[in-house]
């Protein structure tokens, strides 16, 4: 099998994986689309450095949360950039309102947080161990564990004030 074909596949397999982090770093559909491409470009082009010292799906996270952390940097320096759209939210088949709206609150204060702290409640939304959030992150798994419940303290006040 080629190497395209590997690549291929494994994009197509983890598709959803890269999605739901360019969701978490972007404010708008075309945004989250120039993202979804830069990530997969930086993927190509580091394909060949993946030593297998860790899964695959936390060499992909690692890579696409670095991208983003830098086209969100790149972004802040550019001039007049405004959102065209709000973020979309995960689309359920079942209309339950209800969820719906909680969904939007929870990632409308998701919004607010630090890139770093965005990126940590994003992987343990995402059912990662703080152990996998280390490897992907590179802190320490103590580190994460610490700093999440400060983000989970902060996401409480915060949810319950507005």
């Amino acid at each position: 099998m080629s190497k395209e074909t590997v690549f291929t596949d494994l994009i197509r397999e983890h598709q959803a994986l890269l999605y739901k982090v360019t969701s978490v770093y972007t404010d708008s559909k075309l945004d989250q689309e120039d993202l979804f491409q830069e990530v997969v470009y930086q993927l190509w082009k580091y394909f060949d450095s993946f030593r297998q010292d860790s899964k695959i799906t936390t060499w992909m996270y690692r890579v696409a949360m670095n991208t983003a952390i830098t086209h969100l940097k790149k972004k802040k320096r550019r001039p007049d950039v405004q959102p065209i759209a709000e973020v979309l939210i995960k689309q359920s088949d079942a209309k339950d309102e209800v969820y719906e709206e909680r969904l939007r609150l929870l990632y409308k204060h998701l919004h607010h947080l630090n890139t770093l702290d965005k990126g940590l409640i994003f992987l343990l939304l995402e059912g990662k161990s703080y152990n996998e959030i280390a490897l992907i992150t590179g802190l320490e798994a103590s580190n994460v564990g610490t700093r999440i419940s400060r983000i989970k303290k902060k996401l409480k006040t915060n949810m319950t004030n507005s």
